[in-house]
């Protein structure tokens, strides 16, 4: 059930280029929210920036009732999240989304972030770990300074292995390098970055026969369904429809995504 919330920022801190994790008082989002699951958030007071910014859920804490939201600034809106305070309020609407499903234990499972797009796969890692999955997890930047929040995936009792594109630190290439060259086969994948990267993943993945769900990136307008501008297109039968990443994802099966 999604909830709205004017969430007190606990802390804001800068993990890497631009790149921002911030800590909000949010108990009722906390509970209900699943992994892979987003969170709509207003980053002014006024209408202007007039449409909310959706944002997935890093990290929640149950016990102290709060979500983290990792985040690159990319234009206006991010750039007013990223000067937030500690003790300001953002209004957030959300858990948002359909999220990951958290198969039966136990399974060796993988990960595969690109970029920012390793936001929402640590609560997901957390997760998995606790219900007893054994979880690689690839995480792929442009350079090093961009594998945002390493040392906290480090810290978990996961395999954590690191591809940068210059080389700057683990394998020189891309996650999806990364995954080609993994010596053992998974049971499933998991994966979240941009879409050409998850495209080239998704033949990857379907050329050994794997199952997997990945959380798609699109431009957002309401967040709730009403709006159609985060459509993309979904192997349905013979053909394909229509299907939003705000409510039918962003967490969906790779197969049936129509890559173009």
């Amino acid at each position: 059930m999604p909830y709205i919330a004017d969430a007190p920022v606990l802390s804001r801190r800068e993990v890497g280029p631009g790149c921002f994790l911030v800590e909000l008082e949010a108990p009722a989002v906390a509970q209900d929210a699943v992994p892979g699951q987003f969170v709509h958030v207003r980053v002014s007071t006024t209408l202007d920036p007039f449409l909310r910014r959706p944002l997935s859920i890093h990290r929640v804490d149950t016990r102290r009732g709060t979500i983290s939201l990792l985040f690159q600034v990319v234009g206006r809106g991010t750039a007013l999240l990223a000067g937030m305070r500690p003790g300001e309020r953002l209004n957030i609407l959300g858990p948002l989304g359909r999220g990951f499903t958290v198969l039966p234990p136990s399974r060796d499972l993988v990960l595969v972030a690109g970029g920012i797009g390793v936001a929402p796969l640590f609560f997901l890692a957390e997760r998995l770990l606790g219900a007893g999955h054994r979880v690689t997890l690839l995480h792929g930047a442009r350079t090093q300074a961009y594998l945002l929040l390493a040392d906290e995936f480090a810290t978990l009792p996961l395999t954590y292995l690191q591809a940068t594109d210059d080389g700057s630190t683990g394998i020189r290439g891309t996650a999806v390098d990364a995954f080609a060259g993994l010596e053992r086969r998974p049971d499933f994948v998991y994966a979240a970055g941009p879409m050409p990267m998850l495209a080239a993943l998704a033949a990857a993945v379907r050329a050994v026969r794997l199952g997997a769900e990945f959380s798609l990136e699109e431009r957002m307008g309401c967040g709730v369904g009403a709006c159609m501008c985060c459509s993309f297109k979904s192997r349905e039968g013979e053909g394909w429809a229509y299907r939003r990443v705000c409510v039918e994802g962003p967490v969906y099966p790779a197969e049936k995504v129509v890559w173009e």
